[in-house]
């Protein structure tokens, strides 16, 4: 039995063997690996003011370079600035990414260009470039406190320091040397910075290309993107470019800074229009709509989180509370508006920017929270216009009834008994906002409160009536 055991272990040995030489020795051994494939270079065209959009662009053109393997990506830049934290957020994805970036700055890289360009691993400059002036300034072009350009200055030295120095060896002793002297990055923000032979105090930094190259922050001069390919030695490569879609297109329309604002007066106007003027509906609608087109976008790109929108409903719903079921204005109402205020400020900041302690700069918050202050005051006040003149419109007539009832027909408008009650007080039978209903005597009249609102109990005073409507004030 043994025997016969050992006899079919063999040629079950055998028959493997003689499987194995028959298969074709390319499918057993492919040989080397083919060291003539074309180097995948992935191009990204940032072309514009660095705002929403061209983080968005940045953000998604990264993602598909990594999914296709790309071996360098190439960043197309023309810029002449943009918002600050915009271009930081660029800044980190640069610093971050496991695949080589390049920049060719075709003409150029001023302000935020400037702090991108330093991010990258290769700058290269068109004849005529020019790469600096990184000045923090308003949107008048003046420039604003110091606080300001410390934060700029430190994101620049950061930056530069992020490439490493060259380490040199002389005669047994070893210096240390910038790749890309810090120095030089802050003097591009601070016009009080002397550097010998490069900059005297009182002006900013600003290199062309020649003078890049001199001091180390460009490795050469290029006309296009091949000739760039060209100078750094890639000689075989395929170009890969990002392309937005129609979609992106209109997500970075609807977060540009202005586009937010505007649609942050609807949201405010529409929802104070609303109260003003109940049963009307489309005020409420256009709000409705506008906070979609607010919060979508910046949600889709990963700038609104969850809790940013759980922020905003909770603070409507605590400024409904306190309008139709808490009588005056107080504590709810005011935490309400501050949570929507902080819901809408924050949705606009890139939430990579708390990723550490220290890296975060509270000035980045400034410019949302300035945009939504504004616009909702502005908002507030065409909320309050359009209450009073909306509907006596002639373009909006038709909504309200224009037959006319003559007394000669037998038609009594009013109550002839109203004008009686002239002087008269009562008490506010419910909340007065301005509207509401009050009790004089034993009878109940339809009143409007003539200044601010007034709560259900408090004693009133009627001082007019107009077209058979009482006004009233509270009773001193």
């Amino acid at each position: 039995m043994k025997r016969l055991k050992d006899v079919a272990s063999r040629l079950a040995c055998g028959i493997v063997a003689v499987f194995l030489l028959t298969i074709p020795f390319h499918l057993v051994y492919a040989g080397e690996p083919a060291t003539n494939s074309p180097t995948v270079v992935y191009k990204i065209d940032i072309q514009e003011n660095i705002m929403p959009a061209a983080w968005r662009h940045v953000k998604r053109g990264f993602e598909e370079a990594a999914r296709i393997n790309a071996d360098i990506i190439l960043i197309h830049l023309n810029t002449y600035g943009g918002m600050v934290d915009m271009a930081d957020s660029i800044r980190t994805k640069i610093l971050n990414s496991k695949i080589p970036v390049w920049v060719f700055i075709d003409n150029q890289a001023a302000s935020a260009g400037a702090l991108i360009s330093i991010a990258c691993d290769s700058i290269y400059m068109r004849k005529g470039g020019s790469i600096g002036a990184a000045t923090v300034v308003d949107q008048s072009g003046n420039v604003v406190p110091d606080k300001f350009q410390s934060f700029m200055r430190g994101m620049m030295r950061a930056t530069a320091e992020a490439k490493g120095k060259d380490t040199i060896v002389t005669k047994g002793d070893t210096l240390l040397k910038w790749r890309r002297d810090p120095r030089i990055a802050e003097a591009m923000v601070d016009p009080s910075i002397f550097i010998e032979g490069i900059i005297d105090s009182g002006k900013v930094l600003t290199f062309t290309a020649d003078e890049a190259i001199l001091h180390g922050y460009c490795e050469g001069k290029a006309e296009t993107v091949d000739e760039v390919l060209a100078k750094a030695g890639v000689e075989s490569y395929r170009l890969e470019e990002f392309t937005p879609t129609f979609i992106d297109r209109i997500i970075g329309f609807l977060i540009n800074p202005v586009v937010s604002g505007i649609l942050i007066m609807l949201i405010i106007g529409g929802i104070y229009f609303e109260l003003q003027s109940p049963g009307i509906g489309f005020p409420l609608v256009v709000a409705v709509l506008a906070a979609i087109l607010y919060f979508a976008p910046l949600y889709l790109e990963g700038l609104a989180q969850h809790w940013e929108l759980a922020l905003f409903v909770v603070g409507l719903i605590l400024l409904f509370v306190e309008i139709f079921a808490i009588p005056g204005f107080g504590v709810t109402g005011i935490s309400g508006i501050i949570l929507m205020v902080v819901s809408l400020t924050l949705a606009m900041i890139d939430n990579n920017l708390f990723r550490g302690v220290g890296s975060f700069n509270v000035l980045i918050l400034l410019k949302p929270l300035a945009i939504v202050l504004v616009a909702g005051f502005l908002g507030f006040l065409g909320g309050l216009y359009l209450s009073k003149k909306f509907l006596t419109s002639s373009m909006f007539s038709n909504l309200a009834l224009n037959s006319s009832l003559s007394k000669e027909d037998g038609f009594v408008g009013v109550d002839k008994q109203i004008k009686t009650k002239i002087g008269l007080e009562g008490i506010a039978a419910t909340m007065l906002r301005p509207s509401g209903k009050v009790k004089i005597g034993d009878d109940w009249f339809d009143a409007i409160s003539e200044y601010g609102y007034i709560n259900k109990g408090e004693r009133v005073r009627v001082t007019r009536d107009e077209a058979g409507q009482l006004y009233v004030v509270k009773a001193e």
